[in-house]
């Protein structure tokens, strides 16, 4: 899960990184270079919490047999529908909202939480790292859906993610997921 999670999450925010790369100003290359990683590190350790929970929510899943053990993804058309919709209302919801205008303007971001030194390079990562598990944690429950192993689904949601996070606002990006989600949700209770 965790390097699920790395690899789902670091492209989106690699403009986050960027500009906090670009914009310290500590004395040396090496120790802008160590506030980068441990802003990155930090960041990361939130997704690797995020992990931990899912792999034990999987493991239980798997254990009381709602989660297949074969391809990890709920078998239950009823119970997929219904994750979908419920990931369609969180991204409807003001919390998404919040936590999506904290994650699309990096320059607002820092402008906002900038702290100099480790300590603040630590701070701004976990403190981005929790803006972009509020705005992504449904998402990132839908590999329950497609297959937590499933590349193409875990593709597919990286893909969502980023475009959220970096379409302009105007396209309402979060909305045209939240549709697509209720439309799965509709066209898996049809067949079912």
């Amino acid at each position: 899960w965790a390097l699920m999670m790395v690899a789902m999450m670091l492209p989106s925010a690699a403009p986050m990184i960027l500009l906090h790369a670009r914009i310290d100003r500590a004395e040396t290359p090496a120790e802008r270079l160590r506030n980068s990683l441990i802003f990155i590190a930090s960041y990361l350790l939130v997704w690797t919490l995020f992990s931990a929970v899912a792999a034990a929510l999987q493991a239980a899943l798997v254990s009381a047999g709602v989660l297949s053990g074969a391809s990890l993804a709920l078998g239950d058309p009823v119970l997929v529908a219904a994750l979908l919709i419920a990931a369609a209302l969180y991204q409807l919801s003001p919390a998404k909202s919040a936590c999506l205008d904290q994650c699309r303007s990096p320059i607002h971001f820092v402008m906002g939480h900038w702290r100099p030194g480790p300590a603040g390079a630590a701070r701004l990562g976990v403190v981005h790292g929790l803006y972009c598990l509020g705005c992504c944690w449904p998402l990132m429950a839908l590999l329950f859906v497609g297959g937590v192993m499933n590349l193409a689904w875990i593709a597919a949601l990286a893909l969502t993610v980023f475009v959220e996070k970096l379409a302009p606002p105007r396209w309402h990006a979060d909305r045209v997921v939240a549709g697509l989600l209720v439309a799965g949700a509709a066209i898996l209770l049809a067949r079912g």
